[in-house]
């Protein structure tokens, strides 16, 4: 409840996007750690508490100019009682769990009512806290205190903040997708996990067998220690349980999809296909355009020449409506073992493999209606040596 109607009332979301250390209890809102001088001139930090006016799950404005404190009385730098909001001294009973220590009193000139909440606690905490400045300077009570989840159907185990600090949670809302899955866990799909992780899919879905070596570390987000590398653990086991801190719904599936398997993707919103290997892609591939599950497909192919690296970093996108090109212009390599094969050199560098699941990252939040999309391209390329993207196959 608190963290809901935190995030649909402007002015308790702008407190908290400031760095308020803030919670709604019992129709009362408290805000935590604000500096305050006692009459020992020591800086202690207490609660401000409020009560609130809701219409629903949302603010209104605030009824009266009273706001409560638990902890000492605040002086000033010379230790002497702020009279100029003082009230009343004794338990006050707020709300189950909500006892202060003093009611204050500060009515705003020249209306004598605070236009919201955000008002109000900015106008109390200046006055306790600007001599706690004089004593202690930099002291304040925007801390930015970690936030945490309330609710079981958030997919975090802390709030996404930075969304709502941008206001952008309406958009982000967008890719509130069921259940997605990366298959390939290489450099290219370890950041795509890192990215999609960032993001409200409910389940994210890792496939690949393969064990994260020594010289995985250098192609991957994020530095693992030794001990990390000495235990040999698979990709997909290593990486949920670095994503798992942030994200509830990593699932790891240690395994490569083949004809076998393949109807494991069956019930998938979204696939990011981040393999080398043509013959499982194939599989793959097929299968996703029977069961009409939008896909993309990532591509590298680095070459070196007179002692430089050049190639192509590629994205290739296909829809339930749009499937062709990818056999008409050939957009995915199905081959196996050709060293010849452009898309199968093995060199794998750190910024390459994330610029390749950025492109991916950015074009599945196109689909989803996240961004912005002029050109509705379905195969994007990225020239190294021309520092070009190309647009192809464009949807008309």
């Amino acid at each position: 409840m608190s963290h809901k109607l935190i995030s649909l009332s402007p002015d308790l979301a702008k407190l908290r996007n400031e760095g308020f250390d803030i919670q709604v209890k019992s129709a009362c809102l408290l805000v935590k750690d604000v500096p305050y001088v006692t009459s020992k001139k020591e800086v202690k930090h207490g609660i401000l508490v409020s009560k609130l006016m809701l219409a629903g799950d949302i603010t209104t404005k605030p009824d009266d100019h009273i706001a409560y404190f638990i902890g000492e009385h605040p002086c000033d730098s010379n230790g002497s009682k702020l009279e100029a909001i003082a009230n009343a001294t004794q338990p006050f009973h707020l709300g189950e769990g909500v006892d202060a220590d003093h009611r204050f009193s500060a009515r705003p000139l020249p209306t004598g009512v605070y236009p919201d909440y955000y008002d109000k606690v900015n106008a109390y905490v200046d006055r306790i806290s600007d001599p706690a400045v004089v004593l202690e300077p930099g002291v304040t009570a925007k801390t930015f205190n970690v936030v945490g989840s309330d609710g079981p159907d958030s997919v975090f185990h802390y709030e996404d903040t930075a969304s709502t600090r941008s206001e952008i949670t309406a958009v982000m809302s967008k890719l509130r997708l069921q259940k997605i899955a990366i298959v390939g866990l290489g450099g290219t799909g370890s950041y795509v996990l890192d990215m999609v992780a960032k993001t409200p899919v409910k389940e994210i879905h890792l496939y690949d067998e393969d064990t994260f070596f020594q010289h995985n570390a250098f192609r991957a987000p994020g530095a693992p220690s030794l001990t990390d590398l000495r235990a040999k653990p698979r990709k997909v086991d290593y990486l949920k349980a670095i994503y798992s801190n942030m994200h509830k719904g990593v699932v790891a599936h240690p395994f490569h999809i083949t004809a076998s398997n393949v109807e494991d993707l069956r019930d998938m919103q979204f696939v990011f296909i981040c393999m080398d290997k043509g013959s499982p892609k194939r599989v793959i591939v097929e299968k996703l355009e029977a069961l009409g599950i939008t896909f993309i497909d990532v591509g590298m192919g680095v070459v070196i020449t007179n002692e430089t690296l050049g190639g192509i970093v590629s994205v290739t996108t296909s829809t339930a409506q749009h499937r062709a090109h990818v056999r008409e212009n050939n957009r995915i390599s199905f081959a196996d073992g050709d060293a010849q094969a452009e898309y199968n050199t093995n060199i794998q560098i750190a910024d390459l493999n994330a610029l390749n699941a950025v492109m991916a990252i950015i074009k599945w939040k196109t689909l989803c209606g996240f961004y912005h999309d002029y050109a509705h391209e379905l195969h994007s390329s990225y020239l190294i040596g021309s520092n070009k993207i190309l647009n192809e196959d464009l949807v008309v």
